[in-house]
């Protein structure tokens, strides 16, 4: 059981086209609408693997009445919560000749003053009855530094695990508050710890898990995953299929992560499923929209190696 607190979702549209050329006029059909942000990616990725999600999200005019119906066409359940401004809109262009992608993302607009609040206390509200855990990712909006913390903490206080994929100035305070799982990507690491980008990536998961406490996993693109908990370090090989729409595969790795470890299989299991799932996301256009076989088919092709 796994409830999703949504800071910053957006109406995600990915555009198809058949070449992607600069200065010139692009004709396609209707775009892919999702009812995204990485919050809702992951909790749509990790419902496609058999989890039970509930999101709590901050949605505010059209489109995030748009959102709302788009969560509940595909079965997300969702409580809302007003956000006082309109949801923002991200875009991705993609050629099917190519694979080019080109992505224009709007910044989460500052909310009302009682919007953050209200959705804290709206997942205090709904955490008693869903034990499992509590999954957030993204920035919060208006750059606050203080609510994904303060979530942590509410989870703690429930007895839920919780999961945190954040970055910049929300990162190093989350991690203080020592959630169970940090799921972050190689630049996220190096900026947190002031490391080169290429610093070794068991390193910098060993450093982070020292502060948290926790299962720390960075994700370094195609090149898979590395996940450091106590004296136990796994590698992910990267998988050497490519699919033409990687946004959202972090997202989608993180909700096929929380999904296992929620079934408490092992940790090379639940890396292998986040790994099949992220490479599942790739191949289809569409945030965390793909299907089960395929990320069951793909992580059973993975390599899982535990380092010395």
């Amino acid at each position: 059981m796994i409830t999703v607190a949504a800071l910053s979702p957006s109406l995600d549209l990915t555009y198809l086209v058949d070449t992607l050329a600069v200065g010139q006029i692009h004709r396609t059909a209707e775009p892919i609408a999702i009812a995204g942000g990485k919050a809702l990616n992951m909790a749509r990725a990790a419902q496609s693997m058999g989890a039970e999600c509930l999101a709590v999200a901050l949605l505010g005019g059209p489109t995030g009445r748009q959102i709302a119906e788009l969560m509940a066409e595909e079965g997300l359940d969702l409580v809302p919560i007003e956000s006082g401004v309109n949801t923002r809109t991200c875009v991705s262009v993609g050629s099917t000749s190519t694979g080019d992608l080109t992505e224009l993302y709007a910044e989460a607009a500052p909310v009302s003053s009682a919007a953050l609040p209200a959705l804290i206390a709206a997942v205090g509200d709904v955490l008693p009855d869903r034990p499992g855990w509590l999954s957030m990712s993204g920035r919060t909006p208006g750059g606050d530094a203080h609510a994904v913390a303060r979530l942590v903490d509410l989870a703690h206080q429930h007895g839920v695990r919780v999961a945190v994929d954040t970055h910049s100035e929300a990162l190093p305070e989350a991690v203080t508050h020592r959630p169970n799982v940090i799921k972050i990507n190689r630049a996220e690491a190096a900026q947190l710890l002031d490391r080169p980008a290429d610093t070794d990536l068991v390193e910098m998961a060993s450093l982070i898990s020292a502060r948290s406490g926790g299962l720390v996993v960075l994700t370094d693109g195609p090149h898979g995953a590395v996940a450091v908990t106590g004296t136990t370090a796994l590698r992910a090989h990267g998988s050497a299929r490519r699919g033409s729409f990687p946004v959202g595969s972090g997202d989608a790795f993180l909700g096929g992560l929380v999904a296992a470890l929620d079934t408490d299989v092992d940790l090379d299991r639940a890396l292998a499923q986040a790994m099949g799932c992220a490479v599942a996301n790739a191949m289809t256009p569409g945030q965390g929209r793909f299907d089960r076989a395929m990320a069951d088919r793909f992580a059973a092709e993975m390599i899982i190696e535990e380092m010395g």
